[in-house]
């Protein structure tokens, strides 16, 4: 029997794919050859999934806590005992003085399932009037800029891109994080297209392509609006598009004329005036021109800043009229699904405190109205991947800290867990699934029986409640109650379709426009101006410059000379190529493939401080340290070093990793993670 099934991983790509099973056992597990974007492959993390599923480590039971917390010592227990424990526990905090504030739920996108993500946990934590949480670790950043600029979140039609006839990759490792966009890339370049990376790191994408540029971290807003003063110095806009689409052009056309000549940009980004101006000519002269931003370059100070001047550039040109041209961060939007539509975001009551996950260790050692005295993990693992984790580590360990953890792994998070519960992996429940990098709305049906006593997501939130006697009819909704609701209250290139017809078919394009041209001239955007807002009154309502400039990195020669000098290298921290965060690092044969933590460093910083290859090094700044073993290398720019990640710190040789050094400094918009906003300094 062959099941379809969808990859529920932090990934653009949002595959179908093909579960063979025999006997009730899953044996194989394929890329979907039909799916128009998935195109018959898996990558390579994923395609080890059945190795994730049979993991000899997977957690079947219940556990209750029996050593010290961080000991990972724990004990078996049924259901009814450790969600009788459960509910016990949050329901004294809920009726104490501090009230059920006090408790605080932490979540990402271990799956992106509409169901298994936030579909019932959301309600249950709405309705109990539990802290929320504002999910800023990956993209809010990015996220707001659109928001401010374009008033959505959508982007080229990524099926379309093959039409293009140059390719910026901006920030963005495609071949490792957005592998399914690249065989649309390939038919680009057979058609004669010319592919630009632009990117500190020479990574695998660089390499396949037929320009890199090593741009200096956290400058990319720099390059961007620099491109813009070539293009109008040289007459190369299209005017006609910018008056017609454009609120607030002649604030932006002045700033990049004044501010923004080649040769003062060429210092920031640390690139020859020659580059810049041959890179400002191609993009400007070449029709129709793509690009492709990743989440990477909006995690520094001016994050928010670099993608709005990015997402102008179509806008310049006039791409976003033309099949292939335009630029894609997200079309998350283009789906028209609003979780507040569903989740019931009515329960919350007035006045409820919101903490921000990427502040995670202020929230646990410092936060006192009230103290987080209860954390329910769930699709995340904060002692692993949230910033400046020597704070995290600080906090979870409190005698008074209440701590559960969802999990599918015996995690870092899940070694300070007081109550352990086994959830199903995405082959052992149903979900909904939108993605972000394609417009197909999908259906992952169950291929096999969840293995043990795990249970998926949202019927352990739906028994908790129970447990606390919440007998509100949302929280008994079943998993196909919630697709039905989702789909039913979605706009209608989602609500047009019914869920048993999606079923069916496993996955349907959305009833918008093929190809779909979002911002093509005649567009009424969702803007105060119904425009494209170059100056935008969101951005003016924070009390930020409305108009996109550049924002040096907190950790820079521009804004902290004095840390620069003590720490000169700046650290980069992404995914290994066979990791997703910190997801399939306890896969064996993937962790085999990584080998152990590494440090890329250049020859001349190196030589500086008398390191060699193979040496075991320390990585360290005020916040913190962890350890790697060197690797010499022109693959990283001078100034900057690379820790590919996120390594659990348990399977690391001195339990560190490299969130031992980021910090809790939030981006100008979408006050989300820094991570690429870090200086260090290595010794041997």
């Amino acid at each position: 029997m062959i099941v379809k099934a969808v990859c529920p991983h932090d990934c653009p790509d949002t595959c179908s794919m093909l579960v063979t099973v025999e006997n009730g056992r899953a044996v194989r597990i394929a890329g979907d050859p039909d799916h128009p974007f998935t195109n018959g492959f898996l990558c390579t993390k994923v395609a080890k999934y059945l190795e994730r599923t049979y993991h000899p480590d997977r957690l079947l039971f219940p556990q209750i806590r029996v050593g010290e917390k961080g000991e990972g010592k724990f004990r078996r227990a049924t259901w009814d005992e450790a969600l009788e424990l459960v509910a016990q526990r949050l329901q004294w905090i809920a009726d104490s003085p501090d009230g059920p504030q006090a408790i605080l739920p932490y979540s990402y996108a271990g799956t992106m399932g509409l169901v298994q993500g936030e579909g019932m946990a959301m309600r249950f934590f709405n309705r109990i009037g539990a802290s929320l949480l504002d999910r800023t670790i990956c993209s809010s950043a990015g996220s707001d800029a659109l928001n401010a600029t374009y008033g959505t979140r959508m982007g080229t039609d990524a099926e379309t891109i093959g039409a293009a006839k140059l390719i910026i990759l901006w920030g963005t490792n495609t071949l490792t994080a957005n592998p399914h966009l690249w065989p649309f890339v390939r038919k680009a370049k057979a058609n004669g297209a010319k592919t630009i990376c632009i990117d500190p790191l020479r990574t695998r994408t660089a390499d396949a392509c037929d320009q890199h540029i090593a741009i200096r971290p956290g400058t990319d807003a720099a390059l961007a609006l620099t491109m813009m003063h070539v293009i109008v110095r040289d007459g190369l806009e299209d005017r006609e598009y910018i008056a017609q689409m454009t609120h607030g052009w002649e604030k932006l056309r002045e700033r990049v004329m004044n501010e923004y000549a080649p040769k003062r940009v060429a210092a920031i980004c640390r690139l020859p005036v020659e580059t810049i101006e041959q890179l400002a000519r191609d993009y400007a002269t070449t029709r129709p021109s793509f690009i492709r931003i990743n989440y990477g370059l909006q995690r520094h100070a001016g994050g928010g800043n670099a993608v709005r001047a990015i997402s102008l550039l179509p806008v310049l040109t006039g791409d976003w009229e033309l099949v292939g041209g335009g630029m894609q961060l997200s079309c998350s939007a283009t789906f028209g699904i609003k979780e507040s539509h569903f989740n019931h975001h009515e329960w919350i009551p007035p006045g409820t405190r919101t903490i921000n996950m990427s502040r995670l260790g202020e929230a646990l050692t410092e936060t006192n109205d009230p103290r987080v005295r209860a954390i329910v993990v769930y699709n995340s693992n904060p002692a692993s991947i949230a910033p400046d984790r020597e704070r995290v580590l600080a906090g979870l360990p409190r005698d008074d800290l209440f701590t559960v953890v969802l999990e599918q792994f015996q995690t870092d998070t899940a070694d300070y867990a007081d109550v352990l519960l086994p959830a199903t992996t995405q082959l052992e429940h149903d979900d909904l699934h939108k993605a972000y990098g394609h417009l197909y709305l999908m259906y992952n049906r169950r291929s096999i029986d969840p293995l043990g006593e795990a249970l998926p997501n949202a019927e352990i939130f739906r028994r908790l409640a129970a447990k606390m006697n919440l007998d509100d009819e949302p929280l008994r909704a079943s998993d196909e109650e919630i697709m039905r609701e989702v789909m039913a209250k979605a706009e209608s290139q989602v609500s047009q379709f019914t869920l048993d017809e999606l079923r069916e078919k496993s996955y349907v394009r959305i009833g918008v426009p093929s190809p779909h041209l979002p911002f093509a001239s005649g567009a009424k955007l969702p803007t105060p101006s119904g425009r494209i807002e170059i100056d935008s009154a969101f951005v003016a309502k924070l009390g930020l410059d409305p108009v996109p400039s550049y924002v040096p990195p907190y950790e820079s020669e521009e804004r902290d000379p004095e840390l620069a000098r003590r720490f000169p290298l700046a650290l980069i921290s992404p995914p290994a190529h066979q990791f997703l965060n910190s997801s399939f690092v306890n896969v064996a044969s993937l962790r085999r493939a990584a080998g152990k933590p590494t440090l890329e460093i250049h020859s001349d910083d190196a030589q500086r401080r008398k390191i060699n290859a193979g040496d075991r090094v320390t990585i360290y700044n005020d916040r913190g340290a962890f350890t790697a073993e060197a690797v010499i290398s022109d693959r990283v720019r001078p100034g900057v070093v690379s820790a590919p990640s996120v390594w659990w710190g348990k399977l690391t040789s001195d339990n560190t990793n490299a969130n031992q050094t980021t910090s809790q400094a939030l981006t100008d918009l979408g006050r989300g993670a820094t991570f690429y906003d870090n200086l260090v300094e290595v010794r041997i």
